[in-house]
């Protein structure tokens, strides 16, 4: 079974991670054990983090990368801790995938519906309430359009 992340920017909090966690834990133990993060700052990485630390007690699950372009283009505007973070989740992940060698104006919309297409279970941190009309929002709607269940730990 594969699970793809979506989430926002400002989701990383401990409660948010011991909720993903839990949640994560949860999916593994009803089969799940493909993995896949899109590489964006905020959910996309505690999610990565939260699979590799997971891979020490369930060695047989997979983290699959979904980038919408080349990792040095996606990164270019980020911080150096989150550049850090970025590289160390790539070298680690088990697998992965790049929609476009390059940024284009529909490359995030062309990895999000990657995720989705790769997804028998779209888990997420969205509040539709503040950000509808995010990447994060787009992604849920397609997961929703193409009937996959839908887990969002936002509280």
């Amino acid at each position: 079974m594969t699970v793809s992340f979506t989430g926002h920017r400002d989701a990383d909090s401990p409660a948010v991670r011991e909720r993903l966690r839990e949640t994560v834990e949860e999916l593994i133990n009803d089969g799940a054990d493909i993995f896949c993060a899109g590489g964006a700052i905020g959910f996309d990485t505690i999610a990565a983090e939260t699979v590799l630390e997971l891979q020490d007690e369930y060695p047989w699950i997979m983290l699959a990368l979904i980038l919408p372009c080349s990792p040095e283009e996606q990164t270019a505007k980020f911080s150096p801790d989150m550049k850090r973070r970025y590289f160390d989740i790539l070298n680690a992940a088990d697998r992965r995938e790049t929609v476009s060698p390059y940024y284009t104006s529909d490359c995030m919309k062309r990895r999000n519906q990657r995720l989705v297409d790769l997804a028998d279970v779209c888990l997420c941190f969205y509040d539709e309430n503040k950000h509808f009309s995010s990447g994060t929002g787009q992604t849920v709607r397609m997961a929703e359009k193409k009937g996959i269940p839908i887990i969002n730990i936002f509280e």
